[in-house]
């Protein structure tokens, strides 16, 4: 199972850290609120992207599971 990042857009207030710490998966709009590329996340940058949601300043951010199990 794959896991991707979500964001909740009513807690969301685009302070932008998410993406300083996960370039590569969320990048800004033109008022900073973050873009997610929507791909899974792969096994090497997953303790940044726990990061990002941990160090969100109001948890916006969230990983979820993606797919079943077969």
């Amino acid at each position: 199972m794959d896991q991707k990042i979500d964001i909740d857009w009513t807690a969301c207030q685009g302070h932008g850290l998410c993406a300083e710490l996960l370039p590569e998966h969320i990048t800004l709009d033109e008022w900073g609120y973050p873009l997610v590329d929507g791909n899974p996340i792969p096994p090497r940058t997953m303790k940044r992207a726990r990061r990002a949601a941990s160090d969100c300043p109001v948890l916006a951010l969230k990983l979820t599971t993606t797919g079943a199990p077969l």
